[in-house]
């Protein structure tokens, strides 16, 4: 080998190195953070559309609803505003309601297990509130909704831990 071919291995072989020594300090870092979990709503279920013998949905029915809209929305720990994944789901309900200008809903306010029976019903209140009012800024009239808080008495998922407490933040939508 001459001079050349010297230098351009060694230059090589330090960088290999170099790289690996960075990989696993990065790591060592890495291990010794402390893990941040971000708290994130869940995904609504998909709907499941049973069909009827004549294979249809009723329209105007719940099951339309479901289908067209969704019916639940989620909401943050000890909170009651509504993020962009609710807000799309409401768009869709007051599409569904203004094709059904004779259809009328209530919407059911609901919280986790945490916190008192007294706090989480008016939480509970305050989040199905804020889906009316939502729907009435999307164009349907307030009198075709109904609110109604169960705050904790109603789990959907009957658990304490973090995942179930996030789908039991939620608004349900049910069609009259």
């Amino acid at each position: 080998m001459n001079g050349f071919q010297h230098i351009k291995t060694f230059g090589m072989l330090s960088l290999v190195l170099f790289v690996a020594a960075c990989a696993s300090q990065e790591t060592a870092q890495t291990e010794a953070e402390p893990i941040i979990i971000k708290e994130q709503m869940p995904e609504e279920p998909k709907p499941v559309v049973r069909r009827s013998t004549n294979n249809e949905v009723a329209p105007g029915s719940q099951r339309e609803l479901e289908a067209m809209a969704g019916r639940r929305v989620y909401f943050g720990y000890d909170r009651y505003d509504l993020n962009g994944q609710a807000q799309q789901v409401l768009r869709n309900q007051a599409a569904w309601l203004k094709q059904y200008p004779q259809k009328n809903i209530i919407v059911e306010g609901h919280c986790d297990e945490r916190g008192t029976r007294e706090y989480n019903l008016a939480l509970g209140a305050r989040r199905a509130n804020a889906v009316r009012r939502y729907l009435m800024v999307l164009g349907i009239d307030g009198d075709r909704i109904r609110t109604i808080s169960y705050g904790k008495e109603r789990p959907e998922v009957a658990a304490s831990n973090e995942t179930a407490w996030a789908r039991n933040r939620r608004a349900i939508t049910l069609a009259e």
